[in-house]
């Protein structure tokens, strides 16, 4: 159900799992007030933030504007 629902297109199937691309996830920022992935997943708790990838809100939002080609 999540795939679809990514406005980055940063999902998408990998070899048995989904998986987010973080180089094109946003967590939805400049999107939507929380994470789509997360508000349509049927699986509760499926969807966590990984150790090694942390970003801040700024970050996330600086990324949103490079991939929406607003910069």
């Amino acid at each position: 159900m999540c795939e679809p629902e990514c406005p980055n297109n940063a999902i998408s199937m990998g070899d048995s799992i989904y998986e987010i691309d973080p180089d094109l996830c946003t967590e939805c920022k400049g999107h939507y007030d929380k994470p789509t992935c997360q508000s349509v997943c049927p699986i509760t708790n499926c969807i966590i933030t990984d150790p090694k990838n942390v970003e801040t809100e700024e970050e996330l939002l600086e990324k949103y504007v490079i991939i929406q080609g607003l910069a």
